[in-house]
């Protein structure tokens, strides 16, 4: 961890905004400058440094040219990452990376063509949102947003504005689970038969001891770290610690900014079984469920649960942590299940369709997809699916409303387990039926200053 401090970040980072923007090709490969994607990461944390700025390091037609973070301890880390990234190889280091600690300065510079959103999720959408109008092209980490309401406005912003944005469901990609593509295309060509049931496992979150307030660190703007979500005392527990990148953050155990695992993980999950019923740009009509919820502590997101869907056409979802991690599809003739620690396995439809996951079957899962079947559009891993779209019009695997979809579908397990009633749900209205109580959890107040 560096010890960068709050003056000598901004310092760096006004230094470097007189900097050349398009540095020699020695740094990034053959790719010429006039062919590079100009990128700025928004929030340079945990999940930006292991995976988002990560992925777009190994591409050469990409070049990372600013980052941006409330914190400035952690804005100056994330600098520091980006130069030391494009000296290597080189006789003299690089020193080109602009900061900035207000995302929608970063969005007015016209030299930037895309961005990462790698931030809390109630951070997501009006970041999206305000990215797409500025003109930017986006990737944007899941879930999609943290109510239905904004989620919509943020697939209806990037439909008007005609920039690209993928959502960070990185289980459509060919790397780094393929398994996913193929067990959604065996189901959709009805290797297990017709489709009647769903179980996606997924666990809950443990409870917390109560934290007391503490100073807001002087590196952290943490007013405009809350954003939209209502002001709230300062305790390192409630949003990420100060001193390492790798620990998991204590917002995502906060229902203020996010719903808990039932989003988290969900929104993968939920995405891979809407692909395989396809039911990608739909929902259910009607959920219900319970859950566990902390009594006392800081941490309040959901813990053990149960919750339940039914969609139009007949097929039923169950998800819970009583099932092991991953997706299984149930048809009448059969069932494949599928995760991220291991490849497909099918049941032997000689046997019940309820024999145990360790069953397989070779003729299910080598089967072969013939010319005139069902083919699911398969795409490279999701950053470099983004840039191909962005610079040669590829279609993304997981674009707003996609992942707007899958979203909105946690969340409406997460209104039944809170309200403990059925919620009925017209997914082309995008209305909840019959209970203005639950409706209203359809959307929250946000505060006007950082406002969609």
């Amino acid at each position: 961890m560096t010890s960068i401090t709050r003056r000598t970040a901004l310092r760096g980072a006004a230094a470097t905004l007189a900097a050349p923007m398009i540095v020699p090709s020695s740094v990034f490969g053959k790719a010429a400058p006039s062919n590079r994607v100009t990128i700025g990461a928004i929030g340079v944390g945990r999940i930006s440094r292991i995976h988002d700025m990560k992925e777009i390091h190994k591409h050469a037609d990409a070049q990372i040219v600013a980052v941006c973070d409330l914190d400035t301890v952690r804005l100056g880390a994330g600098m520091q990452l980006v130069d030391s990234r494009y000296s290597e190889g080189r006789d003299k280091p690089y020193a080109g990376t602009r900061g900035y600690t207000d995302y929608r300065e970063l969005l007015a510079a016209k030299d930037i063509d895309a961005v990462l959103i790698s931030t809390p999720d109630h951070q997501h959408a009006p970041m999206a949102v305000h990215a797409v109008q500025a003109g930017k092209h986006v990737y944007c980490q899941k879930p999609a947003s943290l109510t239905i309401a904004e989620g919509r406005r943020m697939a209806d912003a990037v439909k008007a504005s005609g920039m690209i944005l993928q959502i960070g469901s990185q289980q459509r990609g060919q790397d780094p689970w393929p398994q996913f593509h193929r067990a959604c295309e065996l189901v959709r060509n009805g290797r297990i038969g017709k489709l009647v049931h769903v179980e996606v496992g997924l666990p809950g979150d443990p409870s917390g001891p109560a934290a007391p307030a503490m100073p807001i660190p002087r590196n952290l703007d943490y007013d405009a770290w809350l954003g939209t979500t209502p002001e709230v005392y300062y305790t390192e527990m409630r949003v990420h610690p100060q001193n390492s990148f790798e620990d998991r953050p204590g917002w995502l155990r906060c229902e203020q900014f996010g719903a808990g695992m039932i989003t988290g993980w969900g929104a993968h999950h939920v995405d891979t079984a809407h692909w395989g019923m396809d039911m990608e740009h739909s929902g259910p009509v009607e959920i219900w469920g319970t859950a566990a919820f902390p009594q006392s502590g800081l941490w309040d997101v959901h813990g053990p649960f149960e919750s339940h869907a039914r969609y139009a056409n007949g097929v039923t979802m169950t998800i819970s942590g009583a099932f092991e991690t991953g997706v299984k599809f149930v048809g009448d003739k059969g069932w494949i299940f599928v995760t991220r620690t291991g490849q497909v396995s099918a049941s032997d439809p000689s046997k019940p369709a309820d024999v145990p996951l360790r069953a397989s079957d070779p003729r299910i899962l080598d089967s072969v997809i013939g010319p005139n079947e069902i083919h699911l559009y398969k795409a490279p891993e999701q950053h470099r699916n983004w840039l191909d779209a962005i610079r040669t019009g590829a279609a993304v695997s997981a674009p707003a409303e996609i992942g707007h979809r899958a979203c909105s579908t946690c969340l409406l397990h997460w209104i039944a387990m809170k309200t403990g009633r059925r919620i009925r749900w017209d997914p082309v209205a995008e209305t909840i039926i019959g209970d203005p109580e639950a409706a209203a959890m359809l959307s929250r107040p946000q505060r006007s200053r950082y406002a969609i």
